[in-house]
């Protein structure tokens, strides 16, 4: 009988995990100062740029506790933080195209780190981007982080 009610909690349990939509969001205008608990007296552990996306992990107050790029986690003032969506390039080499088509024509190749704006939110396999320098296309969502 213990077995199966652990048994029904795991099955709760990930089905709740698996309905959970991320929540990414991005450093807004200006750089935001990060810290590592939720109040201007925290230690600072670095300064996150603009444009920069974060995954929101738990909101306290007037402020979020952030995950980047790498997995660290930090606290940001939630006034910082824009529902602008950009994501990051994980990969070297990443070839932006016009189509969401391994055959479809390359507009551009992005490096390791660049950001790229989140054009259409709806996220299959590929998603579409746009780069500062007005280049629009699609990128396999494997090769970006914040979606």
């Amino acid at each position: 009988m213990t077995c199966q009610r652990f048994l029904a909690g795991a099955a709760l349990l990930l089905a709740c995990a698996a309905g959970h939509a991320f929540d990414f969001k991005t450093v807004g205008a200006a750089p935001a100062i990060l810290y590592d608990a939720p109040s201007l007296k925290g230690g600072k552990l670095y300064v996150a740029p603009r444009g920069m996306p974060v995954e929101v992990v738990l909101t306290y107050d007037d402020w979020v506790k952030v995950r980047d790029v790498n997995g660290d986690l930090s606290w940001a003032e939630s006034a910082a933080l824009s529902p602008r969506r950009n994501v990051v390039v994980r990969n070297a080499n990443v070839k932006l195209r016009a189509a969401p088509d391994d055959g479809a024509p390359v507009l551009m190749s992005a490096d390791k780190g660049v950001l790229l704006e989140l054009v259409d939110p709806e996220v299959t396999s590929w998603v579409k981007v746009r780069h500062k320098d007005g280049i629009a296309g699609f990128v396999k969502a494997a090769d970006v982080w914040g979606i």
